[in-house]
């Protein structure tokens, strides 16, 4: 009897380890009398602070404990300043990792970070992540050889979707490596549901099998059902929202133009490094009846329209400043910013997510001859 109480207090001693988490952040730049915070997004995608520690003398802090709803998306919030950097690691239980960050973005470069650990979860974002980073410098100097010269945009598109494909098709060879764990659920960011549909219906089989009630991985499969509503073809949903002065606009007040619906907010990096190309293909269709409808999903309204006023961006604009909560962003099953729309004169969806090239060749195209 003695040995099986013995074999219990094991098993108890091992499952509560299997449970507890260690991240150790070292932070290039300190800012005085401010914390770096240890955050939790809940199923609403809303980050919930649960720990807070200031820098030590190394400029280091270790976080510990136990891992809340069996695993999840945690972030480092360093400051909670204006425009923080934030961090995302993937928690199951038993992990030690490493985060080194320089701690603050600066107006015109983000900052930069590394993760590491042994889990399953860091190993594969971080091979998805070099994926999409590679696409990513090829994508900037395309664009600054465009500026150059003009007449290089055909070849490179060509060479823009090659690459695209190359990188998707990469991303796909990891995935069936990620099993169920939440790395899985985080790379349907990069998975395109105009096109990888079956891909992202084969995730969603293998996480209903292993983990239905999973508090993350219930909402995407829910979304997963509503997507494949917002089809190609389809009449878009509505979106009524406030503008920057507070006069609600309505999407449907635009209809007899070709209309781009820029999903973005002023704390995605991505968006912000995106808004000087969209500036030059708006000004460069705009009088031929294309429009933009700007839907931020920020929080703090200062922020979001220094952001209007910074990249001088003269479309029209709107928010209800719920975060990922929009009603917009669910209306459209937006997970990931940025993330674009387009539609024809009538209201309906022409293309989903077309960014730099690949929008400007789709501009051209539709208006060829107009």
């Amino acid at each position: 009897m003695n040995r099986i109480y013995l074999l219990a207090f094991i098993f108890l001693s091992f499952a509560l380890q299997a449970q507890e988490f260690t991240i150790q952040v070292k932070v290039k730049q300190i800012v005085p009398q401010r914390k770096i915070y240890l955050e939790f997004l809940n199923a609403r995608g809303q980050a919930i602070k649960i720990d807070s520690l200031s820098p030590d003398q190394n400029n280091s802090a270790v976080f510990r404990g136990k891992v809340l709803e069996n695993g999840g998306f945690y972030l480092i919030n360093f400051y909670d300043i204006a425009n923080p950097q934030k961090v995302l690691v993937i928690l199951e239980g038993n992990e030690s990792i490493l985060v080194e960050a320089d701690g603050v973005n600066l107006p015109d470069k983000p900052g930069t970070y590394s993760v590491t650990g042994e889990s399953i979860n860091i190993k594969m974002m971080n091979q998805v992540m070099a994926i999409s980073k590679g696409l990513e410098k090829k994508v900037i100097a395309w664009n600054a050889e465009i500026q150059k010269t003009p007449a290089s945009q055909t070849r490179i598109q060509k060479e823009f979707e090659t690459a695209q494909n190359a990188a998707l098709s990469q991303i796909k060879a990891l995935i069936p490596q990620m099993g169920a764990n939440l790395v899985v659920l985080w790379t349907t960011n990069f998975l395109p549901a105009e096109t990888e549909m079956a891909t992202l219906e084969i995730i969603a089989d293998k996480l209903r099998a292993a983990r239905p009630n999973h508090v993350q991985i219930k909402p995407f499969l829910e979304n997963l059902k509503r997507l494949k509503g917002i089809s190609i073809g389809s009449e878009a949903p509505e979106i009524s929202l406030p503008s920057p002065n507070g006069e609600k606009i309505t999407l449907s007040s635009l209809r007899g133009k070709y209309v781009l619906i820029d999903f973005w907010a002023s704390w995605c990096g991505p968006c912000r490094r995106e808004n000087p190309n969209v500036i030059k293909t708006y000004a460069r269709f705009k009088d031929k009846g294309f429009e933009i409808f700007g839907v931020s999903l920020d929080q703090d309204k200062s922020a979001w329209l220094k952001a209007i006023d910074t990249d001088q961006l003269t479309w029209k604009h709107v928010s209800d400043l719920q975060y990922w909560n929009s009603v917009a962003a669910q209306a459209y099953q937006v997970s990931a910013i940025p993330m674009t729309f387009m539609l024809d004169k009538e209201g309906k969806i022409m293309a989903k997510g077309l960014r730099g090239a690949s929008l400007d060749q789709f501009l051209e195209n539709l208006f060829k001859g107009k």
